[in-house]
């Protein structure tokens, strides 16, 4: 008897969404090998240096890419769940399953940002991310508009996004993307101006 197939689960957004919460709440429930990038990369010092003006890590990507493949290769879990905002880049679309882009609501993400300490350009160039849905078409670019399923965290605790999340996986949902207009949003809110003049 063949070994079951296994089933790569790709949790991708911008910074701030709820990917990481998202992702381990998934993986408890899937019984699932979860892998966070950002936490890999850091780790196993899979990085060139540092982003001084973004306060982040310059992951070499051929080393992020080769060491995903082997802890994928080497599981003995059906389901692998690879967390981050750049999730998309490091395997190759026949290996994944779905993709879900976790979105969220600009004046929610802002919030949540600025908690986090973003502040100046590192906050304003990931809200315009959002407003420009950049993770959401990565993936498709990537992956194809059949394997990207896109998901509104606004206003809801993670175990109601990952059950979409589950929903979707099972086939009880539709994965769809291009459901969320932030732009149209803002506009029809009399604040898009404001958040143009930053981008």
């Amino acid at each position: 008897m063949s070994e079951p197939e296994k089933r790569i689960i790709v949790i991708t957004g911008t910074p701030g969404v709820g990917k990481t919460s998202a992702s381990r709440s998934l993986a408890l429930k899937l019984k699932a090998a979860p892998i966070h990038l950002g936490e890999l990369i850091e780790r196993e010092r899979l990085f060139s240096g540092s982003d001084e003006k973004r306060g982040s890590l310059i992951a070499e990507m051929e080393k992020v890419r080769e060491r995903v493949r082997q802890i994928i290769s080497s599981s003995e879990q059906r389901d692998i769940i690879v967390e981050g905002h750049f999730a998309v880049d490091v395997l190759p679309c026949e290996m994944v399953h779905r993709v879900f882009v976790l979105r969220r609501n600009l004046e929610e993400l802002k919030g949540i940002l600025m908690r986090r300490g973003f502040e100046g350009e590192k906050l304003w160039e990931n809200l315009s991310a959002e407003i420009l849905d950049v993770c959401l078409w990565d993936a498709v670019k990537l992956c194809g508009v059949g394997k990207v399923c896109e998901v509104d965290a606004t206003g809801r605790c993670i175990e109601k996004v990952v059950e979409e999340v589950i929903s979707i996986l099972e086939g009880e949902k539709e994965c769809k993307v291009g459901k969320i207009d932030w732009l149209g949003e803002l506009e029809a809110e009399g604040k898009l101006d404001l958040y143009l003049k930053h981008m």
